[in-house]
């Protein structure tokens, strides 16, 4: 059983607590069967996880209460203590509910009424997948290089252009897409428009295969007619949507890497447990011991920023982009060591396909670069290390 002392810092209120002891009993009973690989079924398996988490009124948590969601405004600590136990549990769980939020963030935040009241109702019940499409072949982390275009036509986008490496790509209800509209140069020329599955002109061009199995694909625009109600906000805001819904959310990437590092660590431990060498059990070696006593640090110490980023964002109500990317940096990159020393324990079976930290070991890779990478993330916290004085915290 993961360590679950971390509840009763200061961080949590009652509410809280009490979300995670319902969501671990309810993860228990309804997620063992989608554990584990999934072969070609993974768009089925991905569909069904939807269905469970709208019936259990997790998804409720990923937008706000005036659209059938949980709270007014989104509480960051819910999303990171649902994502680091639904990753605990069953990585392809975190990843639908990742989803869900990230794909329907900049709505919830800037999107008109009418926007709203169109897809995030059937966001919070599971009727509706959604995704976010802002990556390009040319531009990942330079958000700024978006070349796809949506050139003005009457009441209408024309949009031309690709995405790729687009989670739920090929299963997604909603597209929330990220265009050059051309406002400004740069970044400053960029708007989200959300794109309905199955409209004219939207080609599903590829589904890209990964080593942690999950919806994934490139997007082509060919001429595509888009309504200028499909806008989110305003024109040429898109970067700025962008940013903050990556600021929502990017604390919950280290609360998923948190999940899957607890999980390493308790195999680590029971493998360390019962597997003997040279006469005794691993868990009676000092060697071993130094190894889990590495990996229960690095876990604290993540747990410690992440937890931070959510709280300062729900409490203080600021930008939080030091410490979301501080928390997501650490976390992706000290999961990744937990998960290769229990991987290092384990021996010979560690790298066997289908066992706990094998999968684990796939599980995690991705986190390190998506919503940006460990590198942009050491950037961002640069910049703000060196903003004018005053202005370092946000």
């Amino acid at each position: 059983m993961a360590d679950r002392s971390f509840l009763d810092w200061p961080f949590f209120e009652p509410h809280h607590r009490q979300l995670a002891d319902d969501l671990e009993r309810w993860s228990a009973a309804h997620l063992a069967r989608f554990a584990g690989r999934h072969g070609d079924d993974v768009d089925a398996a991905c569909r069904a996880i939807l269905q469970a988490l709208g019936d259990g009124g997790w998804l409720r948590y990923a937008v706000p209460a005036a659209y059938g969601g949980r709270f007014e405004v989104l509480d960051v600590r819910c999303l990171c203590l649902i994502r680091e136990t639904l990753a605990r549990h069953c990585g392809l769980a975190d990843f639908v509910f990742a989803m869900q939020g990230l794909g329907s963030g900049a709505i919830g935040l800037f999107g008109a009424q009418d926007l709203k009241r169109k897809y995030l109702p059937g966001v919070a019940a599971g009727r509706l997948t959604a995704a976010f499409a802002l990556t390009e072949p040319d531009s990942g982390s330079d958000v700024a290089a978006t070349a796809s275009s949506a050139v003005e036509d009457g009441d209408h986008y024309v949009v031309n252009g690709t995405k790729t490496f687009i989670s739920n790509g090929g299963i997604a209800d909603f597209y929330t897409t990220f265009l050059r509209t051309g406002q400004a140069p740069g970044a400053g020329g960029l708007s989200a428009i959300v794109v309905d599955a199955g409209t004219p002109g939207l080609e599903i061009a590829e589904r890209i295969a990964v080593m942690a199995p999950h919806p994934l694909a490139t997007l082509r625009f060919n001429d595509m007619r888009i309504a200028k109600s499909q806008l989110v906000g305003v024109p040429g805001a898109g970067f700025k949507q962008a940013m903050a819904t990556l600021d929502v959310f990017r604390a919950t990437v280290g609360a998923a890497a948190l999940g899957f590092a607890r999980r390493a660590l308790d195999a680590a431990i029971e493998r360390a447990r019962t597997r003997r060498m040279f006469g005794a059990t691993l868990a009676e070696q000092p060697l071993a011991q130094a190894q889990l006593a590495e990996m229960a640090l690095d876990i604290d110490a993540s747990a410690l920023l992440v937890y931070r980023a959510a709280w300062t964002q729900d409490v203080r109500r600021t930008r939080v982009t030091r410490e979301a990317a501080m928390a997501k940096l650490f976390a992706t990159d000290r999961a990744q060591t937990v998960i290769d020393k229990a991987v290092q324990l384990f021996g010979g079976l560690g790298v066997v396909s289908g066992v706990t930290v094998e999968e684990l070991y796939r599980e995690i890779r991705a986190l390190r670069i998506y919503e940006g990478a460990s590198e942009v993330q050491k950037l961002v916290i640069a910049r703000r290390l060196l903003a004018p004085t005053g202005d370092k915290t946000t």
